[in-house]
């Protein structure tokens, strides 16, 4: 995302938000650092930085491991998780092509 554009959301983002920006918003909602229906759209990249600091302090609270989160949000964290994968699946995401792209 370029300084000024802004993103499109987490509903509207590429491969079913399984993006690294779709994984912030993701990660926020968990946290609770933004609600759940909050898609981030609109926000500008520098908006976006700001979240995932907040996020970033949050993992660090945890060792930057979901085995490190109290059950009620590890469970929270999960639930989102699978259903943004299943989300994505169905609009064709391939999560097998995104490691054919690092490689």
């Amino acid at each position: 995302m370029k300084k000024d554009e802004t993103y499109v959301g987490l509903d509207q983002d590429m491969h079913g938000g399984m993006t690294d920006i779709g994984r912030i918003v993701r990660d926020a909602q968990a946290f609770g650092l933004i609600p759940d229906h909050e898609t981030c759209a609109g926000w500008t990249a520098q908006g976006i930085e700001k979240l995932w600091e907040r996020v970033q302090q949050c993992w660090r609270e945890y060792g930057f491991s979901v085995s490190h989160f109290p059950a009620e949000l590890r469970a929270r964290y999960v639930a989102l998780q699978e259903s943004a994968i299943a989300r994505a699946r169905e609009q064709g995401w391939n999560p097998d092509l995104d490691l054919e792209d690092e490689a």
